[in-house]
């Protein structure tokens, strides 16, 4: 049931029916005294200087648009850094240090899955999960970091940082709940517009390729991934940060035939503790030094 309405909710902001256009126009009062709340919000928030230099990574849309390889290829560039993010879909609650900048700390089920890819993916940073940004904030300042990459992270306005704002196109530029938007770009709001293609583009890898394979993934949006995919004997998408279990990958192994499940990173790691048979389509990003630039100046 969740996988279907996650689904249906997807098609109606990105690609809706007839129908779903219809429901969209009649909820647009709903949408305006949302956007009205979340513009007062922001209006009555103080952005408080953390003592530390803070990156925003963030979208206005619901759904993905890239942002995880996106802090990746960035943090990537920097000592002493931290990536902080509110761990959705986690089995676990309050602050936890994922990563130390050496070692991994806890499992996927406790870190979530974007998490870890973190973790995995940006070698020396500290990584830390937490509903409370600010007190994530503090923890990675008492563990010496000197520069941090906040996720998902423009509508945190009550934190003094320098916000990336990563530009998602959308037919339906309407507010929840009649269309994708979840805040505007407010015009008093300081922000830095990256666009795909333009600032960064997309770098995929295929790895450990075999001759049938059976895409399975758990992404918002997963049709994104159509550009990039080899020959698959099937496609098996589940809901965004879905849960995998053991039997039932194996159970579509099984029943496709396929040699091996592919799979992006983030599915990656919640599968390759089962030990089953994999082929990894990596993506990742080449950012424009005119970015990093832009984050040095801020630095100072």
């Amino acid at each position: 049931m969740k996988k279907h309405l996650v689904f249906w909710v997807e098609e109606y902001f990105y690609n809706p029916t007839l129908s779903q256009k219809i429901i969209s126009l009649l909820l647009l009062p709903l949408s305006w005294l949302y956007c009205f709340v979340m513009y007062m919000r922001f209006r009555f928030s103080h952005a408080e200087d953390m003592g530390v230099k803070i990156i925003g990574i963030g979208n206005l849309t619901v759904g993905g648009s890239g942002k995880t390889p996106l802090v990746c290829a960035l943090a990537n560039r920097y000592d002493d850094v931290a990536v902080i993010l509110r761990g959705y879909g986690r089995a676990s609650q309050g602050l936890l240090v994922v990563k130390d900048g050496v070692d991994i700390l806890c499992d996927v089920t406790q870190s979530g899955d974007e998490a870890m890819i973190y973790a995995h993916k940006v070698d020396k940073a500290i990584v830390i999960v937490s509903e409370d940004r600010k007190r994530a904030v503090q923890k990675a300042k008492e563990m010496g970091v000197k520069i941090i990459f906040l996720d998902d992270a423009y509508s945190k306005h009550s934190i003094k940082k320098l916000d990336l704002l990563i530009e998602a196109k959308s037919e339906n530029s309407s507010c929840l709940p009649s269309g994708p938007f979840r805040e505007r770009l407010w015009s008093t709001k300081e922000a830095i517009r990256v666009r795909e293609g333009e600032d960064f583009k997309r770098v995929v890898q295929l790895k450990n390729k075999s001759d049938k394979m059976s895409l399975v993934t758990a992404i918002a949006r997963p049709q994104r991934l159509d550009s990039f995919l080899p020959d698959v004997v099937a496609k098996h998408y589940f809901e965004d940060h879905h849960a995998f279990d053991k039997d039932e990958l194996q159970s579509i192994l099984k029943s496709d035939g396929a040699a091996s499940l592919l799979v992006t990173y983030k599915d990656y790691v919640k599968i390759e503790p089962f030990g089953i048979e994999v082929s990894l389509l990596d993506l990742e990003v080449d950012v424009n030094e005119n970015i990093f630039k832009i984050i040095d100046d801020y630095r100072g």
